[in-house]
């Protein structure tokens, strides 16, 4: 086995530890947390995460400045692409019921540094999707009472004129986060009783708004006299749906919620497909209702369902309308609130956190210190900084979350797991593919992560000398690499980088290639079949479609938007390199005395086989008259002859 030179043990070492795993217990059931939630449950938690205030106000500017009537078709387009994001989290959620969404899925699967970051930024996105709620939340039901609550604020207590910040301290919305945190630090079950009511009222109201709304329908209004049906032409259409991908953001709220779930390999997939379905539907509708109301080019971007009810003369149906928007705000709020003190939850319980958070009350069965904590700093952001510079950054986190889930699930499914066993599991990362055995012993078993039987004669003397999951694991790689680089050419390369037309041709087919070569390589190895719970349909195609997706987007985000990441990444670093990486379970784990869940190499009847046993003695064996050889031991790294 090859051997570094001493003085790159240290960097060796490091590496190790930055890409090190989650070791999951075998029961995967057990919790400090209460398992009380529904399909149901988790399906209203869904649909409020992403019926919000995007369907009262998105659906008008996107129908206006971008799309026409076409908006439906945007929504349709932005429904698919959220939906194989949301294959990717179904899966996770229902085969590691944990809590943590993304920041845990990624832990298993990909490594420890890797995890943070997208924990890191997770809470970000949480604690901004939450602050800027809560300020339109507080500006619909001012712009109700005609500004008087603003008016009095500014009067009367203060106002400041600072960039980035707030023109007065938005008290209304400080407040309502505070008093939503105190009722979710109750239990989860009160959480659920809320989120019931508001998204019960929420979605009477559009069931209103589609009734109401298709008996006021005039198809002229997307006729040519009114610029037609695409005014925009395909490339609106485009645009509109990179908008409205983010109207889905807020389904990842019931794979945070699987730990609380009473089946969660049952209902984390149902209440997904549900949701999504439910919200998708919503959107699409309401779309087709509000064009067909009233000529696309005079809605009202800011409140277009009321407006378009007021202008029809129908004034009284604008109070509905407001009361469903304020409503949907709230199961929005609430979701934000539910999520992300679990997510600090489960990163403290790891100890790459600090453990103040990892606490969790005996009575009400929720991490209390950290709902009241990151309530209360959200409520900060909500009293001080403006909706405007808080939306600009809500979007690069959790396109960066579905990007590395994405990734996780190919690499998951490449690699054997053991179903049915209640020793910890300890899942292969990207970077932790260490040679065994000889590789002629490894061709003598095809299984999981190894090449397709009908693709040995063609590609055996180019991969298969390769660990199981060593080539797919690369190909993750390549096909992130190939991505990135084939949207910098179709985002930058005509305009910013002012490339040739030949060079721009040339570099779009390469870049294509690469990307299809790594799917293609993925798919001619075995997957995990796993009949228990949900698997993402069509791996390798479904997650690198999406990967594909969220990199575009991303490549779409403002140059400030990356610099104001950059630098929470940069915090983020420091907050993992001085506590999290000295305080990691893994690590401690690594340090115990390993008399369980070590690796061995066994060989019945000259097949290789890997499995978790306890400790022997070198040379001992075990009851089936089988050769073990302990990992620890040098030896482990020799093949063994066969019996």
């Amino acid at each position: 086995m090859a051997t570094c030179p001493r003085g790159c043990a240290p960097a060796v070492r490091l590496c190790q530890k930055l890409n090190r795993l989650k070791t999951l217990d075998g029961d995967m059931m057990a919790t400090s947390l209460k398992r009380c939630l529904s399909t149901l449950d988790l399906t209203l938690m869904g649909v409020g995460g992403m019926v919000g205030s995007g369907l009262y106000v998105l659906t008008g500017t996107v129908a206006k400045d971008m799309a026409g009537p076409a908006v439906i078709i945007s929504f349709i387009f932005a429904g698919i692409a959220s939906l194989l994001a949301a294959f990717c989290y179904a899966e996770f959620g229902a085969s590691i019921p944990k809590t943590g969404s993304a920041y845990m899925f990624t832990y298993v699967s990909v490594g420890e540094l890797w995890a943070f970051l997208i924990g890191w930024n997770v809470i970000l996105e949480n604690m901004i999707g939450g602050a800027a709620v809560a300020r339109a939340w507080s500006g619909y039901l001012d712009s109700i009472f005609n500004h008087a609550i603003q008016n009095f604020t500014e009067t009367h207590i203060m106002q400041w004129h600072v960039p980035f910040l707030a023109h007065y301290p938005d008290l209304l919305a400080a407040g309502i986060l505070v008093v939503a945190s105190v009722f979710i630090s109750f239990g989860v079950q009160v959480s659920s009783y809320l989120n019931h009511i508001f998204s019960s009222i929420s979605m009477g109201v559009i069931v209103f708004i589609l009734v109401f709304g298709f008996v006021l329908a005039e198809p002229a209004n997307w006729s040519q006299e009114q610029g037609g049906f695409a005014p925009f032409g395909l490339s609106g259409i485009l645009a509109g749906s990179a908008t409205c991908f983010y109207a889905f953001v807020g389904f990842d709220v019931i794979a945070s919620s699987s730990e609380e779930a009473k089946n969660p390999q049952k209902a984390v997939p149902i209440a997904t497909a549900i949701s999504l379905g439910l919200a998708a539907t919503a959107y699409i509708l309401v779309s087709t209702v509000l064009t067909l109301m009233v000529p696309w080019r005079t809605l009202d971007p800011n409140s277009a369902l009321a407006d378009a009810f007021f202008r029809r003369g129908y004034s009284w149906a604008g109070i509905i309308v407001a009361v469903g928007s304020i409503c949907a705000m709230n199961t929005v709020l609430l979701c934000n609130l539910f999520s992300l003190p679990r997510i600090v939850y489960a990163m403290a319980e790891d100890g790459l956190f600090f453990s103040i958070f990892a606490r969790v009350n005996p009575l009400t069965k929720v991490p209390v210190n950290a709902i009241l904590v990151f309530g209360i700093l959200m409520a900060a952001m909500a009293l001080m900084f403006d909706l405007e510079a808080l939306v600009q950054f809500l979007s690069i986190g959790t396109l960066l979350a579905y990007t590395f889930v994405a990734a996780s699930v190919i690499v998951l499914q490449s690699q054997a797991i053991s179903e049915d066993t209640d020793e910890p599991k300890q899942y292969e990362s990207l970077s932790d593919k260490i040679q065994l055995v000889d590789s002629q012993v490894t061709r003598e078993r095809r299984g999981v992560g190894q090449l397709k039987a009908c693709w040995e004669p063609y590609l055996d003397r180019l991969v298969g000398d390769c660990e199981p999951g060593e080539v797919v694991a690369f190909c993750v790689t390549g096909l992130i690499v190939s991505s990135v680089s084939l949207c910098v050419v179709l985002k930058f390369g005509n305009n910013e980088l002012q490339l040739p037309v030949w060079s721009f041709a040339m570099l779009l087919v390469i870049f294509s290639l690469a990307l299809i070569l790594s799917l293609a390589l993925i798919w001619v190895h075995e997957p995990r079949k796993n009949s228990k719970t949900f698997q993402v349909p069509l791996v390798p195609l479904t997650p690198g479609v999406s990967i594909l997706i969220n990199i575009f987007l991303m490549m779409k985000l403002s140059l400030l938007t990356w610099i104001r990441f950059t630098v929470w990444i940069a915090i983020g670093l420091f907050v993992y390199f001085g506590y999290g990486i000295w305080h990691s379970k893994e690590g401690k784990r690594e340090l115990q005395p390993k008399d369980m869940a070590a690796r061995y190499v066994v060989l019945p009847s000259g097949s290789l086989v890997e499995t978790v046993q306890s400790v022997q003695p070198d040379g001992q064996v075990d009851t089936s008259g089988h050769l073990i050889s302990s990992a620890s031991n040098p030896a482990a790294e020799e093949c063994a002859e066969k019996r």
